[in-house]
């Protein structure tokens, strides 16, 4: 089984133009905390897990998971496919 929890963290934050920094600070956190926690170097609490939802303003289910995210533009989407 596999301890690996996938994330959309740096997606959100290019979605809504923050940068680390101001992630870091929202959530009360060092900066390069959001780095490691966007290359996987890291798990979050659960606390933060969910602060960073709550901060996004979507469940946690978005933002994680243990499964990997299926990449944007990816053919089983059906994104980025032309005719």
């Amino acid at each position: 089984m596999s301890e690996t929890v996938h994330n959309r963290i740096a997606v959100l934050r290019a979605e809504r133009g923050i940068s680390r920094r101001q992630l870091a600070d929202a959530l009360g956190v060092h900066y390069q905390t959001v780095g490691y926690l966007e290359r996987g170097e890291f798990r979050p609490s659960l606390h933060l897990a969910l602060r960073i939802a709550a901060y996004f303003e979507v469940p946690v289910e978005v933002v994680f998971s243990i499964e990997p995210f299926p990449r944007i533009g990816d053919a089983t989407t059906g994104a980025g496919r032309s005719a």
